[in-house]
């Protein structure tokens, strides 16, 4: 009996010896020695930036500022989804999806909508519910769009408004005079009044007389950001600008592959009016529109200066279908020729013009192109091939680019290799160190997606405190990593529209909000130098993390520092032979717990907080709080 109850007795005394150590390496001070004459490595200027494909419903639904849902009128066996017949008063209609007649070659169907009897007090017609409702504010301009034929102009005038779905009352309206028997596209513009904002609105478009009405690609817009036609809404770029991006990796992601090679990101068919855009199916199992097409996530980049970053369909997709390298992958290499042609083309090249017609003249600048996506899976075994006659073939015509593989190659060295990590907080505690020691005589590294994986449909704070342990890695070594991209972007947190977490941003129909890893994203952008200088940490501890970089020309150190710690921790910063300015700006967020975060209704609960060091010197000491994250910016003189 007494050997027993030593025996429970050594592992507690074990365990309370090993807790009381690491309380006191947390509550023991840390010193921190920083030099800021002593520049190492240099920060790629492109080290942070932005991943991005239709995943979390991001781009309808989401940035996509298009209001209407399923505006091509996609349907199966349940009808045309988010479409309704109305029949007001004694009016008799019907509707049916018509595969005989649409307004062009890229849409060759139509909604067929047969009304038997209408009249002006009793009209006949659709309803469409649109992204979890239509998200109206007061005094506010909406501009739309539809193509139609009917087989009597006496079917008129049709209406179209934005009715209230409480009250059913129209909230703004407009009225296309009279239809042809010919395909042709009328436009209308929708004005609300004094309103009081809200979603619980839905779309109706009627007729008040007897006749046949078919309708394809019904289109409202609000007003987007820099007032892009057919572009973004408004609160998602500015939190995307708030993150400094100076790159967009595009299309994808899983979007650019499809699930089968017919389902792909097929460029050609996203360019030019809407109306030669046929749609196709995502991975993410519903309809892409198209409207965000090649073009529109060049505008993307150009709304926010970033650089493009070019992924190019290279012959893999999702359910293990692979196109063989030599002849049958060549016209997949020559589609990638030509997109690169169109992005980056003058008007004496096919596809050069073939932009300057869609709308922008100017060429845009192009510096890296991705080769597939996550190449790694394609049990064939077949990249190293289709790589390689990709690379000839782009660089025989495009010397200049730097071409990116999605995965470690045994017969060539890429230029750029693409790393990919989803991971849980102590992970990256533990690998933030990852890339301290690779091999710099291998390929550049581009950390294509990543994300600490915890918090849903956002990260919490514990993700927020892995993502800046990371990231203080990604900078230390951004000699060796030129890009970085968070992933995924977005998420719709309306009910059904999350197929993925965790996600950098939510938003609903009206609102969005950033989680507290975009804040920890926002502040490590924010705060970056040119180069990381030389530094020393004693008695740091196992949560304690850092990054140091300088702005040679602005004459400023940043300073990231990372407690993941339910303790503060004491420090003590020392820069020998440097004279900082006494005052010192801090950035900062921090939380009770690891669980705490940002929602939709508490959007502000962690976001960043601006305080000042006023005894900042060449030794000094700090106590960085609990579950922070934080940048001090110091001038030096």
């Amino acid at each position: 009996m007494l050997k027993k109850t030593f025996a429970r007795i050594l592992p507690l005394a074990a365990f309370i010896a090993a807790t009381s150590l690491v309380i006191s390496a947390q509550n023991t001070p840390a010193t921190l020695t920083l030099h800021p004459d002593r520049p190492t490595t240099s920060i790629s200027p492109t080290l942070y930036g932005l991943m991005t494909e239709e995943i979390n419903y991001s781009y309808d639904g989401g940035l996509y500022a298009e209001m209407v849902r399923n505006r091509t009128f996609f349907g199966d066996w349940s009808g045309i989804h988010n479409w309704y017949l109305y029949e007001g008063g004694n009016a008799i209609a019907k509707m049916v999806h018509d595969p005989s007649t649409g307004p062009s070659t890229a849409l060759t169907s139509s909604l067929k909508i047969e009304i038997k009897q209408a009249d002006p007090q009793s009209p006949a017609g659709i309803v469409n519910t649109g992204w979890w409702g239509y998200s109206l504010h007061p005094n506010t301009t909406y501009h739309g769009s539809f193509y139609a034929k009917s087989d009597t102009a006496a079917i008129g005038p049709i209406s179209v408004s934005l009715v209230n779905s409480n009250t059913g009352k129209p909230v703004a309206s407009a009225s296309v005079p009279a239809i042809s028997s010919e395909w042709k596209q009328y436009t209308f513009t929708l004005k609300t009044g004094a309103i009081q904002p809200s979603v619980t609105n839905h779309l109706s478009i009627t007729a008040p007389h007897a006749g046949t009405l078919w309708i394809q690609l019904v289109s409202l817009f609000p007003p987007t950001y820099h007032d892009r036609q057919n572009g973004f809404r408004v609160d998602l770029m500015e939190k995307m600008a708030a993150m400094h991006p100076q790159f967009l990796r595009f299309p994808g992601g899983n979007y650019l592959e499809g699930d089968h090679i017919k389902e792909r990101f097929d460029w050609k068919k996203t360019i030019g009016p809407l109306v030669d855009r046929p749609t196709h199916r995502s991975p993410w199992n519903y309809q892409s529109s198209d409207g965000m097409g090649l073009l529109e996530f060049l505008g993307w980049c150009e709304d926010l200066h970033m650089n493009p970053v070019l992924a190019v369909y290279a012959g893999y997709s999702l359910a293990q279908e692979h196109v063989n390298p030599g002849s049958d992958l060549e016209p997949y290499v020559q589609d990638a020729l030509d997109e690169i042609e169109y992005v980056t083309g003058g008007p004496e090249t096919k596809w050069g013009a073939q932009r300057i017609k869609d709308g922008h003249p100017a060429p845009f600048k192009l510096t890296y192109v991705e080769i597939g996506n996550e190449d790694q899976f394609d049990r064939s075994g077949s990249y190293e091939g289709r790589y390689a006659q990709f690379y000839k073939a782009i660089k025989a015509k495009y010397p200049d680019l730097q071409l990116i593989a999605t995965m470690p190659l045994k017969l060539m060295r890429p230029e750029v290799q693409d790393d990919h990590y989803y991971v849980r907080a102590t992970q990256n505690f533990a690998d933030a160190h990852h890339y301290d020691k690779t091999d710099r005589n291998g390929p550049k590294i581009f950390v294509g997606e990543w994300a600490t994986r915890e918090g849903i449909p956002t990260p919490n704070m514990g993700a927020a405190l892995g993502d800046a342990a990371w990231m203080t890695g990604l900078e230390r070594n951004s000699d060796l990593i030129v890009m970085s991209c968070y992933a995924p972007l977005f998420v719709n947190v309306n009910p059904g529209g999350m197929q993925w977490d965790t996600d950098l941003i939510g938003y609903n129909t009206a609102t969005s909000y950033g989680s507290p890893a975009y804040y920890a994203q926002v502040i490590f952008s924010s705060y970056l130098g040119d180069h990381t200088i030389a530094s020393d940490i004693q008695n740091a501890g196992e949560k304690l993390f850092y990054s140091a970089t300088i702005n040679s020309q602005k004459k400023q150190l940043y300073l990231k520092l990372v407690n993941a710690s339910s303790d503060p921790k004491p420090l003590t910063l020392a820069l020998p032979g440097s004279h900082p300015a006494a005052e010192a700006k801090v950035v900062r967020i921090s939380a009770p717990d690891t669980q705490t975060t940002n929602s939709i209704n508490d959007p502000k609960r962690i976001a960043p907080v601006e305080s000042t060091i006023h005894n900042a010197s060449s030794n000094f000491s700090i106590t960085l709080p609990p579950y922070s994250i934080q940048a001090i910016q110091f001038d030096l003189r």
